[in-house]
């Protein structure tokens, strides 16, 4: 099965993030500070990258620019809590981009279409667009 990188600096997204994949079948590791990623991705490739932009360290749109640099065909979904960055321009630099939401089916589908190397129906999710958004105070951490 494919492995999936997990970055956020939140443990408890990574690990409902993890539980859900991995009951899918994907390896999955996970990740809370950019530093970590950078010595991490020295040594490993996984299928595909879960990528938060706010961390420790490098931020997620320097880890974005480095991780394209370094391998430019791994996969890179933009997974944040907020919906201000649909119409960032760096936002081009990723495969896709999705807001934290409880549907985990839609987050699915586009980690399907990024592994099968087919470009998702609708990668970027425009603000609003569906119900469930996470929100940090809601979080049980």
């Amino acid at each position: 099965m494919p492995s999936i990188l997990i970055i956020d600096d939140q443990p408890c997204v990574r690990a409902l993030l993890s539980e859900e994949l991995a009951a899918d079948g994907y390896r999955v590791e996970g990740l809370g500070d950019g530093d970590s990623v950078r010595t991490h991705l020295r040594s490993t490739r996984p299928d595909l990258v879960l990528l938060d932009l706010y961390l420790d360290g490098p931020d997620g749109w320097e880890l974005l620019r480095d991780i394209k640099r370094q391998d430019p065909e791994l996969p890179v979904l933009i997974v944040t809590a907020y919906d201000s960055f649909v119409d960032d321009p760096r936002l081009s630099q990723a495969d896709g981009y999705f807001v934290k939401s409880l549907d985990f089916m839609d987050l699915k589908q586009k980690i399907a279409h990024l592994l099968r190397g087919k470009p998702s129906l609708e990668t970027k999710v425009e603000a609003g667009q569906h119900l469930g958004k996470w929100r940090p105070a809601d979080l049980p951490c």
